[in-house]
């Protein structure tokens, strides 16, 4: 079984969006096995002291334990622009093998990031859900490639709106935001005039 990560985010000793990423384990090991997960993210996380000041990110790689829990010190990367990549790729999963992710990456020319298209809608970045606002909403793609724990957790708090949204629907938005663990939108905000075509 390939293994699994989760991205946590840990700010000043504090983990935070414990219950979303609980849930995203419990419903990645049941889809890969079957069965119910025994991991305990409360029981089994514990922020070494010297990881008590700062902003951080918790790499935790699992299967069926888990197998690594690192605390990286997050520096967040400077996102203006995005190159539109279509591209059939299956990402149900937040798997430690990044490897066609990756591929798609490298595609993204003299852009910071790309923002990939499948079967002619908007899904994610790289690494990253998206979301765009017309000046008095927030929406995201109805159908992303991974189910991100920020997204799940500002749908469920109606601060997001699921709806299917194609590359020529980009243009009907002002700004498009990233988001994941680690990042709020509006922390990022990209013009949509910046979103370029691969075409």
């Amino acid at each position: 079984m390939l293994r699994l990560v989760e991205s946590i985010k840990v700010q000043d000793g504090v983990v935070y969006n414990l219950e979303h990423h609980q849930e995203r384990m419990d419903r990645s090991l049941y889809k890969l096995t079957g069965e119910k997960n025994r991991i305990n993210l409360a029981e089994e996380l514990i922020v070494p002291a010297e990881n008590f000041t700062g902003l951080y990110k918790c790499r935790v790689v699992y299967m069926n334990s888990i197998e690594l829990v690192e605390f990286l010190p997050y520096v967040r990367r400077d996102i203006r622009s995005l190159k539109l990549i279509h591209a059939d790729i299956d990402y149900p999963c937040k798997y430690e093998d990044r490897t066609g992710l990756n591929s798609l990456f490298a595609q993204r020319e003299e852009c910071d990031d790309i923002l990939i298209i499948k079967n002619g809608l908007v899904t994610d970045t790289s690494s990253a859900n998206i979301v765009f606002t017309d000046g008095e909403a927030w929406f995201t793609p109805a159908a992303p490639l991974l189910h991100g724990t920020k997204r799940n957790r500002l749908i469920a708090e109606n601060k997001l709106i699921e709806r299917d949204i194609s590359a020529a629907d980009i243009e009907k938005f002002s700004h498009a935001s990233i988001i994941n663990a680690m990042i709020d939108p509006e922390e990022i905000l990209i013009r949509t005039d910046f979103i370029y075509s691969s075409q």
